[in-house]
């Protein structure tokens, strides 16, 4: 079969395969998981392509990373599809399948070997593991920072093979013009500079590729050592063991030549630290001393591999765990000493075997624990980009260890074909796991033990799906299982808040601030429960931390202008909503608390606009119709005013207030008689709901209109 006949056959295979295996995921609806933080609850996301989207994708470290073209794709996702989760998830669809053709494609054109590439590509593409990466809509980055990754192999495949063989060629043809006729040295120096043009466009191609993979998930920091390894094996250009002796010798140049790279890995590494630490994901070394970061990082690197190979116990949380038995790590240190040892012994016959260990090791660094980030201990999606490692070392491996058996390929193809055949039963099963948020958690927690991140996520889930009591038990469970987790208490406390167990709420809420005095929401809902116990001081430390945490937050400077107005700061109270309406124009309780402090400084008019913009985002709140009648009755414009109060009452029949002020606004237009019964209701509901000054108030009217 013609070679590029066969590459067309085998990357539609792999389409349609992808395809068809993943598909059930366009039905899927959007999980708690992190999906309201990155889609349907961030108002720049949702607001779709905007150049204000675009500024902010670049400057903030929302939920503790910065990757902004990974924003920039999710507000793309939103202009096309809108809040569809359909589209969201086809799309990280597509850009799986991106990769796994790319994958296809460089591997063969690094190699040669047509099957052995595909068998690569075909693990990669259906294996369980990278479920989650695809899977779940906010994982974006996962599939968006690898298609850059492999972009980025791809250019610097083609700029080494201009760089060696082009060189050659040139260095040729100058030899050759020098022993010729003189006439000839222009043409072969035009070659020549042809050569450095195009060697210098694949070079910037590449680098240009690895920035964009940085700003999509900085986790491709380690890019530079896969360059590295692919000098080794396949590409040819680094000899083993490398060496440095000369300044001019290839070795130092291959080395010199990556220096862009790291720098540009440096920068992202830096700022990636900077922001999750800001943004209190970094556990200090006090709070996970290094001795349990290393053991936890062998045992992990262990899992992997055995999870790679058997694929069995997948789960969207694995909680981390300071009591790993001492045998265990000493037996993954030792086994993954061997496995090092082995493969580097074997590294002059058959590299592949050092380049793709070296590159599951290396390119899992980031993640692996050692700067700990999060409360998991490990996490399916981290090994999207290093299983490649493990599934180049296997399929190579194999290949070379069955080249003494006799019908080898018939072998190779049963052993292919049932591994790949078990990997798309697994997938598809794993794929089940995220039909919703309630089975997503359900199943974490069947597949793990004490695993109290997934019972606060079953508590999220069950409190959206209107079953309370059931969310507020894995609430507790939770914080029983880790009382020092913040989300968690954070969850519970909200929940009891919701309830009007105050005081419970508030204990639960100062434990997620006292664990964690960066997590803004927790802040936020600490202040409203002080704010409700009427502890307004205390409530405003809280509230104005909040806002200096999350100056984007339209619902902390809400929060913090609320309180305001009742420590009667209208000024800053005004500054307050201001800055929430201008964060977001649409929001309708802000535009309803600036227009009564608006009033409370007598600026009647524009108040009353306000509140007329809130009672058009929200017709059917009562207390804006109120508060609306108020400001035009002060307008002396009774009429509209009673329209307000009647239409207030029909919301809320039983709220005394209205009633009273209904009948004054009939009063002023001098209808008496249907004045009368609005104030018998007030005095009547506010003697029942003990509001004494109120119902003096309507006596007093009643005697008048008597």
């Amino acid at each position: 079969m013609n070679k590029r006949l066969a590459i067309f056959a085998i990357g539609s295979v792999l389409t349609l395969v992808t395809l068809l295996c993943y598909w059930p995921v366009t039905a899927h609806p959007f999980v708690s998981f992190d999906d309201h933080r990155y889609i349907y609850e961030n108002p720049h996301v949702k607001a779709g392509l905007t150049w204000a989207g675009v500024v902010w994708a670049f400057r903030t470290g929302y939920a503790g990373n910065w990757h902004p073209l990974t924003w920039i794709s999710h507000m793309g996702d939103c202009q096309l599809y809108g809040l569809n989760p359909a589209g969201h998830h086809l799309t990280n669809l597509l850009f799986h399948l991106a990769n796994t053709l790319l994958l296809f494609l460089l591997l063969q054109r690094m190699t040669g070997p047509l099957w052995r590439s595909a068998c690569v590509a075909a693990l990669f593409a259906w294996h369980p593991l990278h479920v989650e990466s695809v899977a779940w809509a906010s994982e974006r980055k996962d599939v968006l920072s690898t298609f850059f990754f492999m972009l980025t192999l791809l250019a610097y495949a083609k700029y080494a093979e201009k760089s060696e063989g082009g060189r050659k060629n040139a260095e040729g043809r100058m030899q050759n013009a020098e022993s010729s006729n003189t006439q000839h040295a222009p043409r072969n120096t035009n070659h020549a500079s042809r050569f450095t043009h195009h060697v210098s466009r694949y070079y910037l191609l590449s680098l240009s590729f690895f920035a964009l993979g940085l700003m999509s998930k900085p986790m491709v920091v380690t890019l530079p050592f896969v360059l590295l390894l692919l000098d080794f094996w396949p590409l040819q250009r680094l000899s083993f063991p490398p060496t440095l002796q000369h300044s001019n010798t290839p070795t130092l140049r291959l080395f010199l030549e990556k220096l862009p790279f790291f720098a540009l890995a440096l920068a992202a590494s830096v700022v990636t630290y900077l922001v999750q630490r800001t943004g209190g994901a970094v556990s200090s070394l006090e709070a996970l001393p290094l001795q349990s970061r290393i053991a936890n990082a062998l045992v992990v690197y262990v899992r992997y591999l055995s999870q790679t190979l058997w694929p069995a116990g997948l789960a969207v949380l694995y909680p981390y765990s300071r009591h790993l038995a001492v045998g265990s790590v000493v037996a993954a240190a030792l086994l993954l000493a061997a496995l090092s040892s082995w493969f580097v012994l074997r590294a002059r016959r058959q590299p592949f075997l050092i380049v793709g260990w070296l590159w599951y090791l290396g390119t899992l660094v980031p993640t692996i624990g050692l700067v700990q980030v999060g409360s998991q201990s490990m996490a399916d999606r981290y090994t999207y980009i290093p299983s490649i490692g493990l599934f180049l070392l296997i399929v190579w491996g194999l290949d070379a260890l069955s080249d003494c058996w006799p019908h080898k390929h018939y072998w190779l193809a049963a052993a292919g074909t049932l591994a790949l055949g078990g990997c798309l039963a697994c997938t598809w099963g794993q794929l089940k796991c995220w039909q919703d948020s309630e089975r997503l958690y359900r199943h974490a927690i069947a597949a793990t033990t004490d695993n109290y991140i997934a019972y606060d996520g079953l508590g999220s889930a069950l409190e959206a799906s209107g079953k309370p009591e059931e969310a507020l038990a894995c609430y507790f469970e939770a914080v029983r299982l880790k009382p020092r987790y913040p989300e968690g208490q954070y969850d519970l406390g909200t929940a009891l808040m919701k309830k009007g167990r105050l005081e419970e709420a508030v204990r639960h809420l100062s434990a997620a601030v006292e664990s964690n005095p960066a997590f803004a929401h927790a802040q936020i809902n600490l202040g409203k429960a002080l704010l409700e116990q009427g502890k307004l001081d205390e409530a405003a430390d809280h509230l104005s931390r909040a806002v200096q945490l999350t100056p984007d937050d339209p619902e902390a400077h809400y929060n913090l202008g609320t309180l305001r107005v009742l420590q009667a700061k209208l000024d800053q109270a005004i500054a307050s909503f201001s800055e929430a309406l201008r964060l977001k124009p649409d929001y309708g309780d802000a535009h309803g608390n600036l227009g009564v402090a608006l009033m409370r400084q007598g600026k009647l008019g524009e108040g009353a606009t306000h509140l007329v913009a809130a009672l058009r985002l929200n017709p059917n709140n009562p207390e804006a119709r109120y508060n609306l009648g108020l400001a035009l009755l002060e307008l002396n414009r009774p009429r509209e005013a009673a329209d307000q109060f009647a239409e207030a009452l029909r919301l809320n029949p039983d709220a005394p207030r209205p009633h009273y002020h209904l009948a004054l606004a009939l009063v002023r237009q001098d209808k008496p008689k249907e004045a009368l019964p609005q104030a018998q209701k007030a005095r009547d509901l506010a003697l029942a709901a003990n509001q004494p000054a109120l119902a003096a108030k309507a006596e007093e009217l009643l005697k008048q209109l008597r």
